[in-house]
């Protein structure tokens, strides 16, 4: 059997149960030879409420067989098992339909196609209510206390009424899912099942037939009597009657009944007028052009007998052609407009990776200033570098090495690698420029802003260095500074003078 089917008789069912025939939905859902785990649960549910104890176990069984997960199926199981007075396997079942509720205090199966919210306060009332029957009063009301603590909305006030009849050692009403809630099939399937006519029936508009009430594809067409040898000349050639003339100069329009032309384009000249605008023709487009821009083409000329040509004939050719200059045209514009890239490009690796575009044969200055421009960073702050053939180490770029560095290019191509240059504080009083703003995190840092004058102090270690900034005094991180100004006195690195 195929889904459609499964699912039309799915949704017939249903339809039954609504209308309170509930023999004749258990009868199809039975004769559904595919059946899933909703279904199961829906033929056991009908079962339940018709007291068939013995049939709803078994097509709960096949429920939980198909969906071992399915929370609502164990409920009801578990109910049927406390209808038959087997209370230890309807504990289990309760207890395994609040363990697939997984922590949450409920599971809506409305999107899943039933209208019902089982609740985890619900499942522990009647857990609480079998274990009072089987004289566990105490683990009863450990349940109940638990399930009132879940309680989410006051609708559940029979949990309160359960808690009073357990402290008195008395029995209380099961919770069941409600008579006639059923899994239904998903909406939109339903909705595909019904046929469509997405064309509609044809109806005759007009027609030259009297009481024409044809309703096929086409309206019937009467007899013509005395019809032509000649085939009728198509309404699209009949604009090649006029005279073909090719373009001397672009025209751009400046009025909607203007037509924009080319130089080599072809047009047919339809009229011309007395104020030297001529009616035209170009690319099935119809519009004015003045005449001086045009002049008269000989499509044919033979030494001998003249060549015939068909206007259809005349069309292909004018398309032709007119596409051929198009793209001349559009290709020479394009030429033009290329840009003359002239240099190389230098890859730059720091920190991060750049292009720059250089001319060949620059200077190192040079070199070193668009880098640094680039950076954003001062020269004197960067070191350059690049790999030299035969040389295992990279060598650093000075303007003794240009001429090296230029005849290492190749398909235009250089690479050189930048580092920040590593200052040596021996003096006493240096002076740093701040490369990044930093924000001081402890009272000890020194903040300050980049581009900042930094007089160093002393030195803490290889990394941290003590300056005065603003008026204040603190440690920053060298890293984020370069040298300005150059030594003056020697220290032992203790920061104190020798």
């Amino acid at each position: 059997m195929s889904f459609v089917s499964t699912l039309r008789q799915w949704d017939e069912a249903v339809a039954c149960v609504e209308q309170r025939d509930p023999a004749s939905a258990l009868r199809i859902f039975l004769n559904i030879e595919e059946k899933n785990s909703k279904i199961f649960f829906n033929i056991g549910c009908l079962y339940l409420n018709n007291s068939e104890l013995d049939e709803a176990e078994k097509a709960f069984d096949r429920s939980i067989g198909k969906d071992e997960h399915l929370a609502a199926a164990f409920f009801q199981r578990g109910v049927t098992f406390y209808k038959k007075e087997r209370f230890e396997e309807s504990l289990l079942d309760f207890q395994q339909a609040f363990k697939q509720l997984r922590g949450n205090q409920l599971i809506d199966y409305k999107p899943l196609g039933l209208r019902y919210k089982l609740y985890a306060c619900e499942v522990l009332h009647n857990i609480g209510l079998v274990q009072a029957q089987l004289g566990k009063w105490e683990k009863a009301q450990e349940n109940l206390l638990t399930a009132l603590s879940l309680r989410a909305d006051a609708k559940f006030s029979h949990i309160d009424h359960a808690l009073d009849a357990i402290l008195k050692q008395k029995l209380f009403p099961l919770v069941e899912i409600r008579a006639g809630l059923l899994f239904k099939p998903n909406k939109h399937y339903v909705a595909e099942l019904e046929k469509r006519d997405y064309l509609g029936k044809a109806k005759v508009v007009s027609s030259i037939v009297p009481a024409d009430e044809f309703s096929g594809f086409a309206p019937l067409q009467p007899q013509v009597d005395n019809v032509p040898s000649t085939p009728k000349v198509p309404e699209v050639l009949r604009v090649f009657e006029g005279e073909p003339h090719t373009v001397l100069y672009e025209f751009y329009p400046e009025t909607k009944e203007e037509l924009a032309v080319l130089p080599g384009n072809i047009v047919f000249v339809l009229q011309k007028g007395a104020d030297n605008w001529a009616s035209v023709v170009f690319n099935e487009k119809r519009g004015l052009v003045p005449y001086n821009f045009l002049e008269p083409l000989d499509i044919v000329t033979m030494t001998s007998k003249p060549m015939q040509i068909q206007p259809h004939y005349v069309y292909c050719i004018m398309v032709i052609i007119n596409k051929i200059i198009s793209q001349a045209l559009l290709y020479s514009s394009q030429t033009n407009n290329i840009r003359d890239f002239s240099g190389c490009i230098v890859k730059v690796h720091f920190r991060f990776t750049i292009a720059v575009r250089i001319a060949h044969g620059q200077s190192y200055g040079i070199i070193l200033q668009t880098i640094s421009s680039k950076l954003k960073l001062p020269a004197s702050a960067l070191t350059l570098c690049y790999a030299k053939e035969g040389v295992e180490e990279r060598v650093n770029l000075e303007e003794s090495e240009m001429e090296a560095v230029w005849n290492s290019v190749k398909d235009n191509r250089l690479a050189l690698w930048c580092s920040l240059t590593e200052v040596k504080y021996n003096s006493l009083t240096h002076l740093l420029v701040a490369l990044y703003s930093y924000a001081s995190s402890t009272p000890e840092d020194l903040d300050f802003e980049q581009g900042n004058i930094i007089t160093v102090l002393s030195k803490v270690n290889d990394e941290w260095l003590e300056g005065q900034c603003n008026g204040k005094v603190g440690i920053f991180p060298s890293s984020f500074t370069s040298v300005v100004s150059s030594p003056m006195a020697d220290w032992s690195g203790s920061g104190k003078p020798t």
